[in-house]
């Protein structure tokens, strides 16, 4: 039987991948629900070769262009407003739901399909950096099944025994290692970083992703985020998560056992593959992709992370630490300064300073539901604007 997929902000990187997947496997899938912000062009597109049953555009200033390029066969419903994107997590026609909106957009869509008991694949890294103890409370009362797309988490996922659920703790764990490749800039010194261009900052040696992504990679707040994503998905405190610089990408990550033992995962650096996994487990389902050769490769290379030059994964590390509001402090006062860097109106040094302004001066508020999440990452998103404006 064909499972139907909602696929929220397909036209990503991560939406193009899944949509490979789902193409390569019509047998197994079939997109059910499609959403996009504001990229009509490649929504239509969608439209013409999935025939989607429902289709999300959540930016409704675009709803008269879309609706008047729609295919004349195109029978489906068409729905405006990111509100939809909540009741569509719901509906009875969805199997599974790709959560693959960039950023904090992705918050309440992504909690939605949690709160509806859906085997959720969350690459909405920002979700759970924002509200991943709410997120996984609800997973457990709910049923919802919780598989990550990150191919850091999603290859710590497969180094743990199939029966092993997203949330628990794991047994006789020591370690788990989260590798990255330094980005762009990894031989660069502050010096060359500060006048650094947009341009030069997406342009990720290894992976194709979109440019805030490509960003958080270059100052390693990525990691960061990663990092605090980790602690939630796997029951464990920062203090027993290393990253380490892994320039080949080959390596996705690690997970070191009481004993000694030290399992990885390895993969060409392809999204399609952490993505086929998550869709068709227990399962595995086969792509043609370019394989691993290890002969090619040749050698493996690790370095520690210079905290001097990236200060993103210190800054991410004391707020999981101390918790709270901590969190969503860092995420939103980065997605803004990312911004403002793709922009032009920060140097790209400027960006983890304005986080770490955010964080010191931000005072502490009390967090207890998802609207709570909402409303800090609303007033700190105000704040960083200030401070933005202060130094353009």
């Amino acid at each position: 039987m064909s499972l139907g997929v909602a696929l929220f902000g397909a036209t990503g990187s991560i939406g193009e991948s899944t949509l490979s997947v789902i193409k390569a496997h019509p047998q197994r899938f079939h997109l059910a629900v499609v959403s996009a912000h504001s990229s009509v062009d490649r929504l239509v597109s969608i439209i013409e070769d999935f025939d989607p049953k429902h289709v999300i555009l959540t930016n409704a200033a675009y709803a008269e262009q879309l609706l008047g390029r729609l295919p004349p066969d195109f029978k489906g419903s068409v729905a405006f407003g990111e509100a939809s994107l909540i009741e569509a997590a719901g509906s009875s026609e969805v199997d599974v739901v790709m959560a693959a909106i960039v950023g904090g957009a992705g918050l309440i869509s992504t909690y939605a399909a949690v709160c509806a008991g859906k085997k959720v694949c969350i690459a909405n890294k920002e979700s759970l950096v924002m509200a991943g103890g709410l997120m996984m409370t609800r997973a457990k009362d709910q049923g919802a099944v919780i598989l990550p797309i990150d191919s850091e988490h999603n290859a710590m996922f497969q180094c743990l025994p199939e029966s092993y659920v997203i949330g628990e703790q794991i047994s006789g764990l020591k370690q788990l290692t989260l590798t990255c490749s330094g980005g762009p800039f990894r031989t660069w010194d502050v010096e060359r970083m500060e006048q650094a261009t947009p341009l030069e900052a997406i342009a990720h040696p290894n992976w194709s992703m979109g440019p805030k992504v490509s960003v958080d990679s270059a100052t390693l707040m990525n990691k960061g985020l990663e990092l605090i994503e980790a602690t939630h998905l796997f029951s464990v405190s920062d203090q027993q998560i290393e990253v380490v610089v892994h320039p080949e990408s080959v390596i996705h990550s690690l997970v070191e056992f009481v004993d000694g033992s030290v399992l990885s995962q390895m993969g060409s650096p392809d999204m399609r593959i952490p993505i086929a996994q998550a869709l068709g487990f227990p399962e595995r389902l086969e792509l043609d992709i370019e394989r691993l050769s290890l002969t090619a490769i040749g050698k493996f290379h690790f370095e520690p992370v210079d905290h001097k030059r990236f200060p993103a994964l210190h800054l991410a590390r004391e707020a999981i630490s101390e918790g709270g509001d901590r969190p969503v402090v860092l995420n939103a006062a980065n997605e803004l300064a990312v911004d403002a860097f793709l922009q032009g109106h920060l140097k790209f040094t400027q960006i983890t300073s304005l986080v770490s302004d955010c964080l010191n001066h931000i005072k502490s508020q009390p967090m207890s539901s998802i609207e709570d999440v909402l409303e800090i990452d609303k007033m700190c998103r105000r704040q960083a604007f200030e401070w933005v404006r202060e130094r353009a």
